[in-house]
């Protein structure tokens, strides 16, 4: 007696396929890449231009910039001009020995920590006062749109113009705020003359800048959350704390995460405040790593160009381990983007 044949008619599990059978899916995963070329050509082609210039403006840079940090480049030793004399490069190349010597030196790792402190207070101070701020425009109150005019305002002006008024406002002689200070017999503070008065002048005009931004981005997220829950936690006795830690937090979460990373890669990186404001100094109070690592290049004598590489590469290697950090304790909260 035979045995049944196996359910649906084919080769029972387990059975070789039969000869010149082709596995399945090999067949269209093959033609998957010119398949989706032929469909989606315009779309490549319009993107296409963008991924040039990307790479041009900021692919070139940075592998250049990697190369310079291995190697002994100065003013002295890299190709140049003169008259009509060409000049060849003589910079050799010393492997990692840049970034020995400035994670070992005193001056980076003072300049990371002022750097950390300068984004971690602006981008706390920046981010109450923007929470704080879209919870009152969020509200129906008169002129409300004025308000909100008024404080975006320091976003519209270009930065370089706010900080000069800035600048001109904390003159230790003619400013604006030492003649108030004056007129109610309290003495003139060296504002950008004291290394900590300095220190708290340039956190005051970032914080002032970064407001508008924060105080748009939350009070978009405000107006997201859906008012029957504040209604309904009202009518079960929730009080205005409880609402807005109950309610409010938890609804910006995905907003805050966002902003949040954003203003700090800015502040890290913000060279035009500590830059026309106060150029570092008093000293070196105020000098971040980014305007030290264009110290290196432009105003030392002579430019240092392998140091100032090294101290870029260091900076994109900070930020991009502290958004990883980020984006795993985002997963890990649920928050995945």
């Amino acid at each position: 007696m035979e045995p049944p044949p196996p359910r649906g008619g084919g080769p029972g599990r387990g059975a070789p396929p039969p000869p010149g059978a082709r596995r399945r899916g090999t067949g269209p995963k093959r033609r998957a890449p010119k398949r989706s070329l032929a469909t989606h050509w315009y779309a490549w082609a319009m993107v296409t231009p963008v991924v040039i210039v990307i790479a041009v403006i900021i692919g070139y840079p940075l592998v250049r910039g990697i190369y310079l940090s291995l190697t002994d480049a100065t003013e002295r030793n890299v190709a140049r001009s003169i008259g009509v004399n060409e000049i060849p490069a003589t910079y050799e190349f010393v492997g990692l020995d840049n970034y020995k010597d400035a994670l070992t030196g005193s001056q980076f790792l003072a300049t990371l920590g002022w750097t950390v402190v300068w984004t971690v207070s602006c981008v706390a101070i920046t981010f109450a006062l923007g929470l704080a701020l879209a919870n009152i425009l969020n509200r129906k109150i008169a002129g409300r749109s004025a308000y909100r005019m008024l404080l975006v305002l320091p976003w519209a002006v270009p930065g370089f113009v706010s900080v000069f008024a800035w600048r001109f406002l904390y003159n230790g002689d003619n400013g604006l705020i030492n003649k108030v200070l004056g007129g109610v017999g309290i003495d003139g503070v060296p504002w950008l003359n004291d290394p900590t008065w300095a220190k708290f002048a340039v956190i005051t005009v970032n914080v002032w800048l970064g407001i508008p931004f924060m105080m748009v981005a939350l009070l978009g997220g405000l107006q997201s959350i859906p008012g029957e829950l504040y209604e309904a936690a009202e009518m079960d006795g929730a009080n205005a704390w409880q609402r807005f830690r109950n309610i409010t937090m938890p609804g910006l979460r995905s907003v805050s995460t966002t902003v949040i990373l954003l203003s700090t890669i800015w502040t890290f990186n913000m060279f035009p405040v500590i830059f026309l404001l106060t150029r570092g100094g008093p000293g070196e109070a105020t000098q971040i790593l980014v305007t030290q690592a264009y110290k290196f290049s432009f105003e030392i004598s002579p430019r240092d160009f392998a140091q100032s590489s090294t101290w870029g590469v260091l900076i994109l290697v900070l930020l991009m381990i502290f958004a990883a950090i980020y984006q795993r304790v985002l997963r890990k909260q649920g928050e995945v983007w």
